[in-house]
């Protein structure tokens, strides 16, 4: 038995050296080199960086899968986490080991640089990402151009609607780029360039917190950037909050091809990060990885992961492409254009969740958006509506909103002085209608109220100059305000109506008779009315008396309509005589007794009682008249009642506070006031008696919040008064508000004259249709009794003639028999 599992061993043993061995000799075919060449390879690699050590046995492994058909030779130099020494340290390989080709992580710049020094530089075969290609160096790139993550960051932000974003790369060069990539799609960007080599985590901090004061956007994009560089970020990163709610954090294949060998992912919940895509299932990846993992075990027993990642499969190729070929890699098809990998690439758009990530979208740059269109996204701070991924002011830096502190009517904003707290107080409809949108924001807005002692046009103006920020209060909207800038969509309706007093009339009409009943009561009355008639008509036809009988179908209905009328008032020239009739009579004299009863009394009202009516009805007759008329100081309606009214200036008198109309009317100073709509609710409310709206209302824009010019808080704050108001919110806050004066709004209306409906009269209309409905049915069938009587009377006298005829005619038959014998024996 031990025998056969040492030979079945063995034989597994040789089976995988069989098929690495067949690998390895279908890719030692070097059309670029002939066969046996020898070639001197520089490497420059910081082995303390996984990164670093994965490029080190894969560039080993390659050397052994080409040692068929090359002699090539690793010089390695490592950089010991120093990125500043590459351009030295292939410096001192091309010097000392004269080597043919320098492989590792140098930058276009350094390449640049050691053109400048060494005549002609060997190629450079660089692993480290670019931006743009080297200008007239031998130096290629084992990446595709950045401009295709570019694409793909400004397709992410042009799908979710951003307006800005925050850029932050070691790559001053490729900033430039990423801003024009999204300028082309309308999204704003500022930058953030941070050195590669002089960077801390003192530097990050500060550097944070200084694009969280300095900016509105709360989306980062990070490119470009070592790994290193991103675990630092993002720790800092989720200690100041900046990986909670309303942030957006998208990364570069740099970091996230890295988020299985690192704990990073753990500061980085709700990121989206790029991954390009690459074939993984075919031999070569799989014989390759199983040595991988081998020789990374040996020499890095301590690590967890031991697969490699896509930097090894690119400093496999890379060696390979020392050779001079174009080939299919273990990364992809190997060919380059203009110093980059000329395939296109497609990146996998994943979605950093607990210690791991999930797929979310494919991109690509012929295609777009594929396999999921970026949805089910689980974003910082675990929402997943998407951030709109700007915030508004800072605790340090509060958005200073401007409240008017001088407004005649407090119920809408009031600004008082609490001793207390030694601290301004501010309250009102207003204020509770703002505070109510700003919670149905996605994002937070640190603001604070600044009572402005000023006209509403003049806080407007403090707006548009940005000493405000914004503006909150019982502001209407007009037309020439927008020209200093812009309102939300309006929390309330409003328009200009006038205030009168009232005075006591009587009701005048043409038509007054008609009033004290509705239109569907004079209709149901008039209904019950003839349907009496007819059925009364009906039993008294049905009985026999003689009354009711007509000789043609008009005659009928006309009588049934006359009789309808007349019983009214008890007034019909026909006796009554069916039992029936005198029960629906009976009921019908209750229905006609309530019904008049009322109707009398609700004319009587009309006609005696007085009415109270507005002083005055026209606008026209104040202006004729040059009669003084009121309104608020420091509104708006003061211009409009001289510019669009055509009131004479001298007729306007201003009053500063609710309780000074009803003193002016009271001395006769002035004959009308002119409001708001929403205002005169409220002076409505408060002085029920006495004063009513007269004229028409001129529609006006509403109470709106006011905003900077190009700010996008008035988009969103619009749809969060709309969603306010759709709840029914401020309709309750309004309740409130009218609530706390001494009476309701609709006391102090024009209220109808009272007019009854049939509502009051259904029961005794119940009953009279009730018996109405057995006297019908009582009718009928006297009459089917009636006829089927007749009937059988015509049938059995019709039977006794017919057997009367039949006996004589035998009588007959017979006496003629007998005689005719005796007239022939004659």
């Amino acid at each position: 038995m031990h025998i056969l599992r040492i030979l079945i061993l063995l034989l597994c043993y040789l089976s995988i050296e069989l098929v690495e061995s067949t690998i390895s000799s279908k890719s030692t075919v070097c059309p670029g080199l002939p066969r046996g060449a020898n070639v001197s390879v520089g490497v420059v690699i910081d082995e303390r960086s996984r990164v670093g050590k994965e490029q080190k046995i894969a560039m080993k492994l390659a050397v052994q899968d080409l040692r068929h058909c090359l002699n090539l030779v690793l010089h390695i130099k490592d950089l010991h986490g120093n990125s500043a020494l590459a351009a030295s340290a292939a410096m001192d390989l091309m010097k000392h080991k004269h080597v043919d080709t320098i492989v590792g992580t140098l930058t276009v710049d350094e390449a640049a640089f050691l053109s400048q020094l060494k005549t002609p530089l060997p190629p450079i075969i660089s692993l480290s990402p670019a931006a743009s290609p080297p200008p007239q160096l031998p130096f290629i790139q084992m990446s595709h151009p950045a401009a295709y993550q570019i694409q793909c960051v400004a397709a992410i932000a042009a799908h979710f609607r951003w307006r800005k974003l925050i850029l932050i790369s070691q790559d001053s060069t490729l900033l430039s780029h990423l801003s024009h990539a999204l300028q082309a799609v309308g999204v704003d960007s500022s930058v953030a360039a941070v050195p590669r080599l002089q960077y801390s985590q003192t530097f990050i901090e500060r550097e944070l917190k200084k694009m969280i004061a300095t900016n509105h956007a709360r989306i980062f994009v990070v490119m470009q950037s070592s790994f290193e560089f991103a675990a630092i970020l993002f720790e800092k990163a989720r200690a100041l909050g900046m990986m909670e709610r309303g942030f957006v954090w998208i990364v570069s294949e740099e970091i996230s091809n890295l988020l299985d060998y690192s704990p990073v992912a753990l500061n980085m919940q709700g990121a989206l990060a790029l991954k390009t895509d690459y074939p993984n299932n075919h031999e070569n990846l799989r014989a390759f990885s199983s040595k991988f993992r081998r020789e990374y075990a040996s020499k890095y027993p301590s690590e967890e992961e031991m697969n490699p990642s896509i930097y090894a499969l690119r400093a496999y190729d890379a060696i390979w492409a020392v050779a001079g070929a174009d080939f299919q890699g273990l990364s992809g098809r190997i060919s380059f254009n203009n110093g980059f990998l000329s395939q296109k690439p497609v990146f996998h758009i994943i979605n950093v969740i607990g210690k791991s990530y999930r797929e979310v979208a494919l991109w690509s740059p012929e295609s777009g958006f594929s396999g999921g269109e970026l949805s089910s996204i689980y974003w910082p701070g675990g929402e997943q509506a998407v951030p709109r991924g700007w915030s508004l002011g800072s605790r340090e830096a509060p958005l200073k909103i401007g409240v008017p502190a001088q407004g005649a009517f407090n119920q809408f904003v009031k600004v008082t002085y609490d001793s207390d707290r030694n601290a301004t107080r501010i309250t009102g409809f207003s204020i509770e209608v703002f505070e109510a949108a700003v919670k149905q924001l996605p994002y937070d807005i640190h603001y604070t109220l600044v009572p402005c002692y000023c006209s509403y046009d003049e806080m407007i103006a403090q707006v548009h100059n940005k000493s405000l920020d914004a503006a909150v209060g019982d502001t209407e909207i007009m037309a020439d305000r927008y020209v200093y800038a812009e309102f939300s969509q309006p929390y309330i309706e409003s328009g200009l109506v006038m205030v009168v007093t009232v005075k006591a009339g009587l009701k005048e009409s043409k038509f007054i008779a008609l009033s004290p009943f509705t239109k569907n009561m004079w209709l149901q009355f008039a209904g019950v009315s003839m349907a009496t008639g007819a059925v009364v008509w009906l039993s008294e036809f049905a009985a026999g008396n003689d009354q009711f009988t007509n000789n043609s179908i008009v005659e009928t209905i006309c009588s049934i309509l006359w009789l309808s009328v007349t019983i009214i008032s008890f007034s019909q020239r026909e006796n009554i005589k069916d039992s029936a009739s005198k029960v629906v009579l009976a009921v019908w004299i209750c229905v006609v007794f309530v019904v008049g009863a009322s109707f009398t009394a609700v004319l009587s009202s009309m006609m005696t009682v007085p009415r109270l009516e507005p002083s005055v009805r026209e606008i026209e007759l104040l202006r004729n008249s040059n009669a003084v008329v009121a309104c608020n100081t420091n509104s708006f309606i003061c211009r409009y009642l001289v510019n669009i009214l055509n009131f004479n200036p001298n007729n306007i008198k201003q009053i500063n506070s609710i309780d000074g109309y009803p003193r002016s009317f009271q001395n006769g100073e002035i004959k009308a006031a002119f409001f708001v709509a929403p205002h005169a609710k409220v002076f409505l409310a408060k002085y029920c008696n006495g004063y009513v709206i007269s004229g028409p209302s001129f529609k006006l824009g509403g109470f709106g919040f006011v905003f900077q010019k190009g700010s996008p808080l008035a988009i969103d704050m619009s749809e969060a008064i709309l969603r306010v108001s759709q709840s029914g919110h401020v309709d309750t806050l309004e309740k409130n508000m009218l609530h706390q004066s001494n009476c309701s709004w609709s006391s102090q209306t024009a209220a109808d004259d009272i007019r009854l409906g049939p509502g009051p009269f259904s029961g005794l209309f119940l009953i009279l249709g009730c018996i109405l409905g057995f006297a019908f049915v009582v009718a009928v069938a006297r009459l089917v009794r009636n006829s089927v009587g007749d009937a059988l009377l015509i049938i059995k006298n019709t039977s006794y003639v017919w057997v009367r005829y039949t006996f004589f005619r035998q009588q007959s038959l017979q006496t003629n028999t007998q005689i005719q014998p005796n007239f022939v024996s004659r």
